[in-house]
């Protein structure tokens, strides 16, 4: 048992997101992904209870929305990167101008590793605000929820215009689901009609998580009918991933309308994502 005491040792004086710590281990797979769970899940704690602390001090708990709380957002999302075991690498310059951003889906994830690195409001499906604890802190941090389904796109719309208009940055997924991160799906335009109606730019971003051995990821993609639960734990137990982050140029408003606005914009995040993975991928 002297060799269990020295593991626990070095596990509980490391870092709980350093994978370093299991490199030269000879526990069994399932028990090290027990005990990263365990670490991490802490860990998690720990973020989402520095969030509310610092929700509370900003006023975002009863006053959500307001031009100061993206800083403290991005600051808690990369607290929650860390306690996940998520690498953020960005590429290139993270853009700085006022637009409306849009990103690929591919998890849950996505929302604290684009906050990690973008000063943004997101919007997401209305099932997050009834989640547990993360719901209350998404509504702390502004987040705009729609029903999938629900004919409401267009109210939704004319509340991101509100944003844009006071200058406040919002992001939103134009592909409306979560996919595996191979491709981009065909993406909907209505909400688009927020930046047309403003004339703010479109500013997309290419997101794309790599695993341990250097190809695309297949764990963090948060697809079909999985629960949420049997995911997280999934997330919770894998080796640390990186989640790369591509920033493309922004797209001018000019005479765009809804339709050319998006059917250009599919294009350009269809390109950016083949960029993105023939970079940072092994094949």
């Amino acid at each position: 048992m002297v060799w269990l005491h020295r593991f626990f040792l070095r596990v509980f004086m490391s870092k709980p997101t350093d994978d370093r710590i299991f490199s030269a281990s000879t526990l069994p797979t399932q028990v090290v992904r027990q005990i990263r769970r365990i670490l991490r899940s802490s860990g998690l704690l720990v973020a989402v209870s520095q969030g509310f602390y610092a929700a509370g001090v900003s006023g975002a708990l009863t006053k959500p929305n307001q031009p100061h709380h993206p800083r403290v957002i991005r600051d808690v999302c990369k607290k929650l990167c860390s306690a996940l075991a998520i690498d953020v690498q960005i590429h290139g310059e993270m853009p700085t101008d006022h637009a409306l951003w849009v990103s690929n889906h591919i998890s849950w994830t996505d929302i604290p590793v684009i906050g990690s690195a973008a000063p943004v409001f997101f919007l997401s499906k209305a099932e997050v605000a009834s989640w547990p604890v993360i719901g209350r802190l998404a509504k702390a941090g502004g987040t705009l929820f729609i029903q999938r389904g629900s004919g409401d796109a267009n109210a939704v719309a004319v509340q991101m215009a509100g944003f844009l208009r006071q200058k406040m940055p919002v992001l939103f997924f134009p592909e409306g689901t979560t996919t595996d991160g191979r491709e981009i799906r065909r993406l909907h335009s209505k909400l688009l009609a927020a930046a047309v109606d403003t004339g703010t730019p479109v500013q997309p971003l290419i997101l794309c998580y790599q695993g341990p051995d250097g190809r695309l990821d297949t764990v963090m993609p948060y697809i079909g009918d999985m629960s949420f639960g049997t995911h997280i734990q999934d997330v919770l137990g894998r080796s640390k991933v990186k989640a790369h982050i591509l920033p493309l140029a922004a797209i001018p408003i000019g005479n765009h309308d809804v339709h050319t606005l998006t059917d250009e914009l599919q294009i350009k995040m269809r390109e950016g994502l083949a960029e993105l993975q023939a970079k940072v991928l092994i094949p």
